[in-house]
């Protein structure tokens, strides 16, 4: 017998949706969700598109989305970056860069990398490896291996994180899944305990098992990235799905 929850925190892409297409029985899952009126919030490390394009994205595929839900890894980085009065060299996605305008990055004291694509280049990743070897914190906007897009399995930020980490001989600050502070921080944001949230993703170990080890309880579905064998890699205790549509809400039994 499952524990019961009683917040749900789901991942996007390859959750509820591949692309601009909601998986199948996604949007009718969470129409029951919200008509229980169920705690949701929707965790993701997305890095390529401003949190207000999600939203409404979100909304065009029949995905209804309530102020405060959406918590994203670049708001995080965002808010730990200007507590802490950091000057960042952003290596980020064009369509991020906005989001981080109101913050000073003249004389960079910090890497901000996330998910860049094309400017994840030699010469930026250099000038970011020389910053690193003065002393400058890393900064890593999630650390997954890879994702979903419409067009197949994409690289993601976790390698650059990993190999400018490596090289520089520093450890980065994560803000994002599967760090520990981001999954707290996403409790916090309800009334419940750690230990009465499930977070559902396809990625068994920045969704999962990070989830987990933060205290919450874990779902793996079968579908977005989700690899045969992945399973290999949950903790004990996490659950594994077919799809998000097969999870049964509070008060029935999903196995």
């Amino acid at each position: 017998m499952q524990p019961a929850w009683k917040a749900l925190m789901l991942d996007l892409s390859g959750v509820l949706y591949d692309g601009r297409r909601p998986i199948d029985g996604a949007t009718d899952f969470m129409r029951q969700v919200r008509a229980q009126g169920l705690t949701v919030r929707f965790v993701t490390n997305t890095a390529t598109r401003p949190a207000t394009a999600i939203e409404a994205e979100m909304c065009e595929m029949g995905f209804e989305v309530h102020s405060g839900e959406l918590m994203t890894a670049p708001r995080a980085a965002h808010d730990y970056i200007r507590q802490r009065g950091l000057r960042p060299y952003c290596l980020i996605h064009e369509a991020l860069k906005a989001e981080f305008a109101d913050i000073p990055q003249h004389d960079p004291d910090c890497v901000l990398l996330g998910d860049a694509r094309d400017e994840l280049n030699y010469t930026h990743l250099n000038r970011a490896f020389r910053l690193l070897k003065t002393g400058a914190p890393l900064i890593g906007i999630g650390l997954n291996k890879c994702f979903m897009d419409e067009d197949g399995l994409m690289l993601d930020t976790g390698a650059f994180i990993h190999g400018l980490a490596w090289a520089a001989g520093v450890e980065a600050v994560i803000m994002g899944k599967p760090g520990r502070d981001f999954f707290i921080q996403v409790v916090a944001g309800t009334p419940f305990a750690a230990g009465d949230c499930l977070m559902v993703g396809d990625d068994a170990v920045a969704d999962v098992r990070g989830a987990i080890e933060a205290g919450l309880q874990g779902c793996l579905v079968r579908t977005g990235k989700y690899q045969p064998g992945d399973e290999a890699q949950l903790p004990e205790g996490a659950r594994v799905l077919a799809r998000v549509a097969d999870l049964a809400l509070p008060g029935a039994s999903d196995g």
